[in-house]
C-alpha cells in the first residue's frame, strides 16, 4: 500500500515509545511490524521498552530505532521501579507519544502516566472477546481472527502512522547470519548438506508434541544421509531429553540447556532447511529469518493470530477436532484430558513434511 500525504505523521510527532514486555514470541512478533514502522517514518525516533533478556533479538535495526531493556522481575519491578524507568525514558528520550503493544498492568500504568503529561496514547486491542468465543468448550465461533502483528498496526494508525510493510527478514529476503556467530556450535554449513531444526517443547503441556513421538521424527529423519539436526530451546528439565537423543542419534547436535544469545542462534536458524517447532517462540525466530517452519498445533490454534510471519498454511500440522483450540496460550486443562489433539498426530506426518524440504 502506498503512504497517503495526508495522514502521513499529521501530528507531527518525533519520538514514540513502545512497549512489549512479553512472552518472548510476542515480542518477536513485533519486529516485522516496528521495523517497518521505522523504516516508513525515517524522521520520527521508535524506543522499544521491553524485558532486558530480549533486547538482543533486534538484529540489524533500522537506524531511528533502539530498544530500551528493563529488569522488570529486579530492579525495575514495582510501582517505585516503573516511575524510576518512565522517568528515566522521558530524560533521555524525550518522547512524544506512546504506543502500548501489550496492554497489560504494567503498560497501562505508562499510558496513564503518559495521559497525566498529555502525551499521545495508543493501545492494542487484543481481541479478548473473539478469543473467548473461539476457545470456549461449547458454541465455538471457529472462524479466524486478526493476527497480533495486524492488532501492532492498527495501534500505530490509531496514533497517525499508517504502515506500509518494509521489513523482509532480519538479514534481508533470502539473506543469511554470519556463520562466524555459531562457530563455536558448529562449522559452516557443508556444500550439499542438509539441517533441520527442532524445537519438541513449548512452555505449556497443551502446546508440547509427546517426547516419544518426537523421538521417532528425530530417528527417521537423522537416518537420511547428509542431513544434521539441531535441537533448540528447551530448559533445564528438558536437557536430559535432548541430550540423549543427540549421543543416540547421528549427525543431531543439542543447542538446549545453556543461552547461546539471539545473535548466534538467529544467525543460525537462517541457514536451516526448515525448523520443526510448536506453536512457540521458535516458531517465530525462525520466521524472522525467512526459514520454512513446520508447526504443530494442539491445545492452540492458528486462528487466534499467532501464525509465523509468511509461513504456509500448508506447513501448518493440526487435527481438526471440535474441542480445538481449547486455549489461546495452551495453559487451559484438556477438554478431553488425554490431549489427543497431540498425540493423535502421527510421527509420519511431520516426518513427510521434513522430508519433503531436504529433497529439494
Amino acid at each position: 500500500m502506498t503512504l497517503p500525504p495526508d495522514t502521513n505523521n499529521p501530528q507531527g510527532l518525533k519520538s514514540v515509545l513502545i512497549a512489549r514486555f512479553s512472552a518472548l514470541g510476542d515480542v518477536a512478533m513485533t519486529i516485522p511490524v516496528v521495523y517497518s514502522v521505522c523504516r516508513c517514518y525515517p524522521d520520527v525516533r521508535f524506543t522499544l521498552v521491553t524485558r532486558r533478556s530480549m533486547v538482543s533479538m533486534f538484529v540489524n535495526p533500522p537506524a531511528n530505532f533502539r530498544v530500551e531493556g528493563i529488569d522488570a522481575k529486579g530492579e525495575d519491578s514495582g510501582v517505585g521501579g516503573l516511575l524510576r524507568v518512565f522517568n528515566r525514558l522521558r530524560r533521555e528520550v524525550g518522547f512524544d507519544s506512546y504506543v502500548d503493544l501489550q496492554d497489560s498492568l504494567r503498560s497501562r500504568a505508562f499510558g496513564v502516566l503518559c495521559r497525566l503529561r498529555g502525551i499521545a496514547v495508543s493501545a492494542i486491542n487484543n481481541g479478548h472477546k473473539g478469543k473467548h468465543s473461539l476457545t470456549r468448550r461449547h458454541n465455538k465461533i471457529l472462524l479466524p481472527l486478526i493476527s497480533s502483528r495486524a492488532r501492532y498496526r492498527e495501534a500505530f494508525f490509531s496514533l497517525g502512522f499508517p504502515v506500509e510493510n518494509r521489513f523482509q527478514g532480519l538479514y534481508g529476503q533470502d539473506g543469511k547470519g554470519d556463520p562466524s556467530l555459531f562457530a563455536t556450535l558448529s562449522p559452516p554449513k557443508a556444500e550439499g548438506e542438509k539441517w533441520v531444526g527442532i524445537a519438541p517443547f513449548a512452555k505449556y503441556t497443551g502446546k508440547i508434541y509427546p517426547p516419544e513421538l518426537m523421538e521417532e521424527v528425530v530417528r527417521e529423519v537423522s537416518s537420511h544421509k547428509g542431513v544434521k539436526i539441531f535441537l533448540f530451546g528447551g530448559g533445564e528439565s528438558e536437557r536430559e531429553t535432548l541430550d540423549s537423543w543427540a549421543s543416540t542419534y547421528p549427525g543431531t547436535v543439542n543447542l538446549a540447556g545453556t543461552r547461546h544469545g539471539f545473535p548466534a542462534e538467529l544467525s543460525m536458524a537462517s541457514w536451516l532447511d526448515v525448523m520443526v517447532s510448536m506453536d512457540s517462540a521458535n516458531m517465530h525466530l525462525a520466521s524472522l529469518v525467512g526459514t520454512p517452519v513446520i508447526s504443530i498445533w494442539g491445545a492452540t490454534h492458528p486462528y487466534c493470530g499467532f501464525k509465523g510471519w509468511r509461513q504456509r498454511e500448508d506447513d501448518t500440522i493440526q487435527l481438526p477436532m471440535t474441542c480445538r483450540p481449547c486455549s489461546v496460550f495452551g495453559d487451559k486443562p484438556c477438554f478431553r484430558g488425554d490431549y489427543h489433539c497431540l498425540r493423535g498426530i502421527a510421527p509420519n506426518v511431520i516426518t513427510e513434511r521434513i522430508l519433503e524440504y531436504i529433497s529439494r
